[in-house]
Order: C-alpha cells, then structure tokens, then sequence
C-alpha cells in the first residue's frame, strides 16, 4: 500500500483495564446528547435568526423520531427477546431503554418550552402566530368550514371500531384524532379514529384561505388536527362529539433483508418497504388529557409497551414545523448564501482541462459549489471522447442531475455502469426509481455486494486523448446528491493519480462482478483493510512519540464507536500522542482521564451546515499524510460496509485540510467540548469569538471576488 510510511508496528494489545465499562459511552445515550446539541441550537436566542431556531427544533423532532424506528425498535426486539447480554459501556438493553425514556421525557419538555414559551412570543411580536378556530369571528368561521369542506373533507377517511369494525390500521408517523361520540338516536356510545391527511399542509395559513379576512397584515397560523376536529361534525352528522384527541404512532421502520435467500434484491427491497407500514409500535405519543379509557384502548390495540406511551404536551409530531420557513420573512432566516464556483471560468469551464492543468483539485462544500461535481458527469455524458463513466450511488434524492446525466451518456452509446444502494436508509424508494430508470435505458445497474452496502462515493471516467486512455476520478466524503450538497459539510477530490485509478478500477471490479482482489495500491477500502489500516496508523503515531515525542492524530467524522479502535486511540493517549478528535455526533470514547485519555481532546461542532466530511490525519513525524473518505469509526462502516478511504499527496492541498482543521478545533462559537465523564459543555473562550462555519463563508465570498485564486488552495 502506498502511504508513504516509514515506520511500522503491529498494534500493540491494550492494558486489560481498558475493558473497563466506565471508559466508554453508551451509543444510545452519546447520540441523545448529539440531538441535546442540536436542540440547544433553537434554545439559544443568540445562535440562529427565529425561523432558522424553528428549523432546529423540526430537526430535534425528526431526529428522535428516526431514532425511535430504528435504535429503540432494535433494543425492544431485544428486551422482548430476554436479552440480557451488557454492552461494552455496560447497560444491559433494558438498563438502555429506561435511560433512554428518561432523557426523552426531559428533552421533550425542553423542547416545548422552548418553542411554546419562547420562540412563539417571539413569532407574535413579529407578526407570526397560532391562532384557534373558536376564537375567530362568525364570519371567519363560516369561511373556514366551507374551505374544511371543499379542500380538506375529501381526503378525510372516518373509521369506526366496533364489533363490526375491526381496529383501524395505523401506519408510521401518522397523527391521528380518538373520537368518542354519542349516537343522538340511541344514545349508544362509539369509538372512532380519523387519519390526519400527510398530503395537506400541517400548518394552515388563515390569510390565504379564501374569504378569512382581517384587518391587519399580520400572519395568522392553525393547526391543521385543530381544523379538523373543530368541523367534526360535518364527519359524523347526527352525533355528538363527546371528546376528542390527538395522538401519533412511531413503528419500526427498519428493513431486514436476508440477502442470501433474496432472488431479486430490488423486489425484496419493495416488500421491505411495505412491510415498514406493519412494524410493530415503538411510540405512541399522546396528550397528559387523554382520558384512561382512550389511553388503554389504544395500548391494548396497537400492542404497545405502557414505557413506550408518551404524553407530551401541546402539539405532537413537530417536525412539521418546517412548513414555517416557507414565511417569506428574510430577516427572519439566515442570510442567503451562493457558494464560490473555483472552475467555473478556468478553461472555459472544461472540467477536464482543469483536472489536467491544475493537477489535483480539492473543492470544500458547501462553500464550493458542488456543480463542478454535476458537471464533470455532463461534461462526460456529452464528450465523444469518453468511454465509459462508472459510479456509486448512496443517497440519490428524488430529482437527481447526477442520474439524468448517465442516462443520457447511455444514450450516447457510452459504456455506464452504477452501484445504486438500495438499501440506504430512508432513501430505498427513490433509489428503486433511478435504478429502473437507468435499467431502462441500458445501463450496466448492480445492487452491490451481499450482506454489505455501499457507502463509497467514487466515479471513474475513462477518456480517449491522443491514443491513449486516460482515467478521470471524482473521490467524495459525501453522496451525489446537490440538494443535501448545500447544507452538508464536505470534500470533493478530482485526479488523475493512476495508481488510485487501477485501485478504483478493481474495486468497480469487485461491486459489478465476481473479483476478490484484496490488494490495493493506495484506496484503502471496506471490509477489506480499513480496520488494519486505522491500526497500523495509530500504531504508527504511538512509534514516533516513543521516539520523538511527535506523535499526532485528528480524526474527523460523524461517529466513533468501535471499541477496539477506541481501545488503540486510549492506548495512543496513554504513550503521550496528541489527539484531536471531532466528531459532531456519537463518541463512545471519553477524553480527559488521567492516566488514560488525558492527551485526547473531543469536540463536537453543530451549526447552520451539517458537519459531514471525513478527515484523518497523521502526523508521521512531521512529514504530515493526509487521508479522506466515506466512513465512520463504527463496526458497520469498518466490517459491514464498502467504504472507501483515499490519500491526498498534494502538499498544499494536505496543508489547506490541516488548516481547516485548525479553524473548527478553534472555534469558540459552534463547538461543544466532550468533558471526562462523557458530557458536553458549550466552549466560551478567547477574546476573538470564531465560528469556523462563518469562517469557511467568508473565505468563500472572497473566492468569488477574486476567481484567480487558485482553485487546488482552498
């Protein structure tokens, strides 16, 4: 493997003390203390503009929902099964599950406080508020019944249960309204269940429904289960509404698929999505003045645990609050950012040009626009003088440029071959689309490997130029996706480095068909040596401390949960390597400790753009080496994953990562610093206050005032 390494050593085995449950974190419970931090981006009133806070909030929400079908679905699956197996933090999955309640019912609570106390005064003063039905004039009203009818009673599906009525089905996420009611003409009581519609609005602007008319301009807001429950009686004519009240239901939302059995992978996918609607019930949320009698007719019905009920105050399910930032209020949302585009006037826009003129090309997002990405796979679908384009597809999106342009290189008669993941989280549906789009037009379309998926990002292009073939990579941190490209942190890398193109050549080998190769000149790659490679690194910084006393690590990325690299960075630590880890969402590690950790430093940065990029690097005795790529230190993306790592060789494209590094551990703006029990404080220090987000924007704006700059120097 080429990593310009001069020293190596096997890993050395860890002090039996390190397998002590004290020093690591429970995963759980590490990343409901990354969605704490996300939390206090809408707490606090200095951090965001107040529609930008409403953001955070929906964020929070949607965050713990999507924990919910997922970590907590599979810690019941566990607890239901008699598990009593104790993670390496030591909490058996019950232990977990109670914690787990605990901080939700206290985070919730702050999160409602937060909105309902703060943020929506806050929205009154300036012009923005709920409002109820009842309290709107007559005519007002009347005008709202008749919008009710024409607009929103269509699309509404009243369901009864009793003994000739079976228990309505109720699928993911959905909100709904318990209605008991009292027949007028016998007095008998029911029960009925109405779906709250997904495909109207959840929050109803008053000003834009016809005839509901004020005097002033303010913007007026309603509850579209409000709306609903207020005209009930048009629903259920000659009844009478005794009560009424909201509650929602999370399921698990996680697919299994046994590959190996699986004949066609795409169509099991499809019934897995299915399926998800018929998960069991892993949350029902519902209001503290749900009487007894509704609360255990639900329970009893959706087969739900008493510990998995949740009465949450006000509103349920705020994810929706989204809906908000469609306000056209400017001055209440973060100010309009246009990324610099570094090529966009070098060579007429020819990325290839750029590529072989500039040498290597470095662009950081979303500060650098992501369009040189999307058109370097145009530029390719158009030349005549390429052959073949091949790519890996994670997290598509639904109206994906990337996809669009291989489907018209196809056309063209080039050779197109693509990884599409169906299996990426969340993502199957529209990836199941592009997969048949581009099979029916002739692309080459695999589904990856069995039992792994594919979370690289890589393309290969492969150009005709003066009778020769020449190999164009575009190597990412991030997925193809320009949508998420604006909002997530990360690195795009274009090159020609040979080596790295006969190493991407294999691994394309390896995906599409039945190629073992194991050996890589420079892409380090998952399952095959990622694990060994991280080993051997830390090893290696342990070796020039002991020598030299220059041992240094920072490690960039979105987790860190494998314990035996855990295991290797406390060891690292404890030879007097400096480390510095950032890691916006869960570490398992806990830095401070003396004797153990005290040289390791864990910060995590939460801010307007989602941090994303994966950075390693290592000092090798200050002959610095570089290193980027798609995957997290967890056990899945080392062991269960095809993921791809990659040098960086350019000195001045290493030396510009370094200094990025250098802004985020110095930023005293955005940053939570991890303290020894495993807790996170905001860091408040130093005279000049530094936002690295802030930072990169600027560095951006000056990029695009002045497009001389050379674009391989971020």
């Amino acid at each position: 493997m080429r990593n310009g390494t001069t020293m190596r050593s096997s890993p050395a085995t860890v002090d039996t003390g390190m397998q002590h449950t004290a020093i690591f974190v429970n995963r759980e419970l590490s990343w409901m203390d990354f969605n704490q931090r996300v939390l206090e981006e809408a707490i606090d009133r200095d951090a965001h503009p107040l529609l930008e806070r409403v953001k955070f909030v929906s964020i929070f929400s949607s965050n713990l929902d999507e924990f919910f079908m997922i970590r907590v679905a599979g810690l019941d699956d566990q607890y239901a099964a008699g598990v009593l197996d104790r993670a390496v933090d030591g909490l058996s999955p019950q232990e977990t599950l109670d914690r787990i309640r605990l901080r939700v019912l206290d985070q919730l609570q702050l999160r409602n406080d937060c909105f309902f106390q703060d943020i929506c005064p806050e929205l009154e003063r300036r012009g923005i508020g709920f409002v109820s039905c009842s309290t709107l004039q007559e005519h007002q009203q009347e005008a709202l019944r008749i919008y009710f009818r024409e607009e929103i009673y269509p699309v509404l599906t009243p369901l009864a249960f009793d003994t000739g009525h079976p228990f309505p089905f109720m699928s993911n996420l959905s909100l709904n309204l318990a209605i008991e009611l009292e027949d007028e003409e016998n007095h008998a009581i029911r029960f009925a269940r109405v779906k709250v519609p997904g495909i109207i609005p959840r929050i109803i602007r008053l000003d834009q429904v016809k005839g509901v008319e004020f005097e002033d301009d303010r913007i007026r807001l309603v509850w579209l289960e409000e709306l609903i429950e207020h005209n009930l009686s048009q629903l259920f004519p000659k009844m009478r509404i005794l009560q009424c009240h909201p509650f929602r239901i999370i399921r698990d939302a996680d697919i299994e698929i046994e590959e190996d059995e699986a004949g066609d992978l795409l169509e099991s996918i499809e019934q897995g999505l299915r399926s998800r609607r018929y998960g069991k019930v892993v949350r029902l949320d519902i209001t503290p003045d749900m009487p007894l009698s509704i609360r255990k007719l639900l329970i009893q019905n959706l087969d739900v645990y008493e510990r998995n009920v949740y009465e949450i105050g006000g509103v349920l399910g705020m994810s929706s609050l989204m809906e908000l930032l469609k306000i056209d209020r400017p001055e209440l949302k973060d100010e309009p950012f246009v990324p610099a585009n570094p090529l966009e006037h070098r060579h007429e826009g020819n990325i290839f040009s750029a590529i072989r003129s500039s040498g290597d090309i470095l662009l950081h997002h979303p500060y650098d626009s992501f369009k040189p990405v999307v058109d370097l796979i145009w530029q390719a679908a158009r030349d005549p003088d390429v052959l073949s384009i091949k790519q890996t597809l994670y997290r598509i999106g639904s109206n994906s440029p990337v996809v669009k342009a291989l489907m018209f290189a196809v056309e063209q008669g080039k050779q197109v071959a693509v990884l599409v993941e169906l299996k990426a989280r969340f993502d199957e549906e529209n990836n199941i689309v592009w997969a048949r789009a581009l099979e029916d037009v002739g692309a080459h379309v695999v589904y990856g490997l069995p039992g792994l998926k594919t979370h690289a990002k890589i393309t290969l292009i492969v150009r005709r130029e003066h009778d020769r073939l020449c190999h164009y990579l575009h190597l990412g941190t991030g997925n193809y996706n320009p949508v998420t490209a604006r909002i997530y942190t990360d690195y795009s890398y274009f090159t020609t480095d040979r080596a790295l193109a006969d190493d991407v050549s294999e691994l394309f080998n390896s995906l599409t068909g039945y190629s073992k190769n194991r050996q890589y000149q420079s892409l380090i790659v998952s399952p095959v040596n990622t694990r060994k490679w991280i080993m051997e690194m830390i090893s290696r910084e342990v070796e020039w401390q002991r020598s030299g006393g220059n041992g240094r690590i920072i490690l960039k990325m979105n987790s860190l949960v494998d314990d035996e690299i855990i295991r290797a960075l406390y060891r690292a630590s404890t030879d007097g390597v400096k480390i510095d880890l950032i890691i916006r969402g869960i570490c398992c590690l806990k830095p401070g400790i003396k004797g153990l950790s005290e040289h390791i430093r864990v910060v995590s940065i939460i801010g307007r753009f989602l941090e994303h990029s994966r950075v390693y690097y290592f000092g090798n005795a200050d002959k610095p080496e570089l290193f980027l790529g798609s995957a997290d230190f967890m056990q899945r993306n080392l062991d269960k994953r095809v993921e791809t790592i990659f040098p960086v060789v350019d000195k001045r494209l290493v030396a510009s990562v370094k200094s990025d590094l250098g802004v985020m551990l110095r930023d005293n703006v955005k940053t939570w610093v991890m303290q020894p029990d495993g807790s996170y404080a905001r860091r408040r220090s130093g005279r000049t206050h530094i936002d690295s987000q802030k930072h990169f924007m600027h560095q951006s704006s000056r990029r695009k005032k002045n497009p001389k700059t050379k674009v391989n120097v971020i």
